[in-house]
């Protein structure tokens, strides 16, 4: 059976002590299971960005996005594929609109649940765990008919589009130091200092992900504490390993991650050649260093306000290495 991944979006919404809730229709795989508005990103789309997207063609509405509350993912076993789901997790409030659905759509309806009104009803899993509600087996999925063929010649550069997800550290010590990695040669960004983390795997956790990446780049065992941002990345030419180059679209998750007994930093081999070299910083010393982009932006104090009277995140579409 096939295996494919997918990155979605998804918003909780609230009305005071009420949620938003989408139906699905009989074009989806689960047909009359609900779940929190939102889906995938398009190609470069920067997730809140396609969450908000997302939530007005499903439910007519306009909605602020006030920040990342969690990122998970699970499997989702459909008839002919096994599809892992990141699903990144935003806060969000409704602005300006009437509620409604497009009928030809993957939503057949969308409604406000107060917490007893959407423990009786079907929810996809990750909504019911997010609600802290039961989380029961979904049933069987429907079949959908195949896609429309794309015609000779039409998006032909499709195959070099490449989306990846991965989840990253700002990994601190007791002592206020800063764990860093370096980007090893023939990898882009080469030379310069990141977040320890990289790619999750089939069926993995994001979290479970950042821990094993932090031992196999730094030797460290850590604690993650909270998600502090989501990054997103568009480089249409990125050149690594392949030896050609590739429309890279890489959407990155940030942890907070600290490590009670800091050791020396080492990579061990299961690094896989990307991190050449792994230390410990002083926050003055970070000062002189060459960084990624996500690197300076979570070192540099970025954190997400939850600010009620207006949308203050993400400060950006297009986020550099």
């Amino acid at each position: 059976m096939e295996s494919v991944r997918r990155i979605g979006a998804y918003g909780l919404v609230r009305d005071g002590d009420r949620v938003l809730l989408v139906r699905g229709s009989a074009r989806c795989h689960f047909p009359g299971v609900w779940q929190l508005p939102g889906g995938g990103p398009r190609h470069a789309e920067h997730p809140a960005h396609a969450l908000v997207r997302r939530v007005a063609e499903e439910t007519g509405l306009t909605v602020h996005v006030l920040g990342p509350r969690a990122a998970v993912a699970d499997l989702v076993r459909l008839p002919d594929r096994t599809c892992h789901v990141d699903r990144i997790l935003f806060d969000a409030e409704a602005g300006p609109g009437v509620l409604r659905v497009d009928a030809d759509g993957g939503v057949a309806e969308a409604a406000w649940f107060t917490p007893d009104e959407a423990g009786r009803v079907p929810l996809m899993p990750f909504t019911a765990d997010l609600l802290g509600l039961p989380v029961t087996a979904l049933p069987p999925p429907v079949p959908l008919p195949p896609p429309v063929p794309v015609s000779a010649g039409a998006g032909r550069d499709v195959a070099d589009q490449r989306q990846r997800f991965a989840a990253y550290g700002l990994v601190t010590d007791p002592a206020g130091r800063i764990l860093l990695t370096m980007i090893a040669e023939g990898y882009p960004s080469a030379g310069r200092w990141h977040l320890p983390g990289g790619g999750t795997d089939h069926g993995e956790q994001p979290v479970t992900a950042l821990l094993r990446e932090l031992v196999e780049e730094t030797g460290q065992f850590g604690r993650v504490l909270e998600l502090l941002d989501v990054d997103n990345l568009h480089d249409p030419a990125a050149v690594g390993p392949e030896g050609r180059p590739l429309d890279w679209h890489g959407v990155r998750v940030v942890f907070r991650v600290i490590i009670d007994t800091p050791t020396e930093a080492v990579v061990t081999e299961a690094a896989g050649g990307s991190t050449a070299r792994a230390a410990w910083f002083t926050p003055q010393q970070v000062g002189g260093l060459r960084l990624t982009g996500v690197a300076s932006r979570a070192i540099g104090g970025h954190r997400t306000r939850r600010t009620p009277d207006r949308p203050i995140w993400p400060t950006s579409g297009r986020v550099g290495r």
